[in-house]
């Protein structure tokens, strides 16, 4: 199936069609290779790095490229699938994560600690999700569905778990469209602004919570951002300033939870090592189950995140500015800016804009000592 912007799918859709899916030949995974011994001969940090540090070939920059601009596409998601990575060291794997985004866009903050990269794995348990400021990817509890802070969002799968940790996506085209066959009123509720608490990541400077619609419209082109948890944290943490949900909102939320999870839209995947998440965040929404890891530290659960802004991301609705900083297209966005940048990070920021013909908003500039 062929469409130039995402729409909505079901489940079955996606088992009956694996365009999705994008394998790498043979040519292109030597070529990531080369760009990876390479980019270890540079000796340069990730955020020194320029495309030309780590030199894709013709056939890996296009099968890259490609498997990007399909999550803007169809069904908003592609996997590229067969990454060596048990021939890969953690250091490696991140070059290799990193390089793809110097081919492609440019990298967003993710938390209060400024991380370029995550690395998702159990280090906490799942008694450390739900408490104040918590955050799911450090631990090995089931996740709720969430959008992640970005145009797209990138998990390489380094390690499976012993059992669980199943990956679920959804169209949020899809929701939207249920609940508005169910309950319009209740599709307009969710078209207003809803508060959500950064839980600690937000730059110095900004609020705790910022305001954003869960569905939304601009020039024809549809857009959704769910986060229940930071939604009902903004609410318990700062009542005082914010209120409470009211009886409908809390309503709108509760069948968004229920509509998402309808077995008829949630769609399984199981990441094996050397699988490639990509995911438009504007147009799918995204959880995982509960997982048992393994004994052994070197087979335990792991991926490695990172966020990008995209060049050919869509023009977002005005709604969205106060999180993402900016709405137009071409321009750099999203991200948990946190209260780690670097100045490094930041001549990264610029350097790599101007690559991808982006502008830098005017909040996020450098400002001059």
């Amino acid at each position: 199936m062929n469409s130039p912007i995402p729409h909505a799918w079901t489940r079955d859709d996606l088992h009956k069609d694996d365009s999705w899916k994008h394998p790498l030949s043979p040519e292109a995974v030597d070529g990531i290779e080369a760009a990876l011994a390479h980019a270890r001969r540079t000796g340069r940090t990730m955020l020194q790095m320029q495309p030309s540090d780590f030199p894709l070939t013709p056939p890996a920059l296009a099968a890259v490229r490609a498997a990007v601009a399909k999550t803007q596409t169809d069904y908003g998601l592609c996997v590229l699938k067969g990454l060596p990575v048990r021939q890969w060291s953690d250091q490696d794997a991140e070059v290799v994560v990193w390089g793809i985004g110097l081919h492609t866009g440019v990298a967003r903050t993710q938390g209060r600690e400024s991380n370029i990269l995550s690395h998702v794995r159990d280090e906490l348990g799942d008694g450390a999700y739900r408490v104040r400021g918590g955050r799911g990817y450090n631990t090995n509890a089931e996740l709720d569905f969430h959008c992640d802070f970005c145009d797209l969002v990138g998990l390489l799968c380094i390690n499976a778990a012993k059992s669980g940790g199943s990956s679920f996506v959804v169209s949020s085209m899809a929701v939207y469209d249920e609940i508005g066959r169910r309950r319009p009123d209740l599709q307009a509720v969710l078209s207003q602004p809803f508060h959500y608490s950064y839980q600690g990541a937000q730059a110095p400077g900004d609020g705790e919570w910022f305001t954003c619609p869960i569905f939304g419209m601009r020039d024809g082109r549809f857009a959704s951002r769910h986060n229940r948890k930071n939604v009902d944290a903004a609410h318990r943490d700062f009542s005082d300033r914010i209120g409470h949900l009211s009886a409908l909102q809390v309503e709108a939320l509760d069948l968004y939870e229920e509509v998402v999870r309808d077995p008829r839209l949630c769609f399984s995947m199981d990441l094996e090592p050397g699988d490639f998440q990509l995911l438009n965040n504007h147009v799918t929404i995204h959880s995982r189950t509960a997982f048992e890891d393994w004994p052994e530290p070197e087979r335990r659960r792991h991926l490695i995140r990172f966020w990008l802004s995209l060049p050919q991301g869509q023009a977002m609705p005005e709604g969205w500015l106060e999180g993402y900083k900016s709405v137009e297209p071409g321009t750099v966005r999203g991200g948990l800016r946190g209260s780690h940048v670097t100045p490094e990070f930041l001549e990264y920021e610029q350097r790599q804009a101007a690559v991808c013909g982006m502008k830098v908003p005017a909040c996020l500039q450098p400002v001059a000592a």
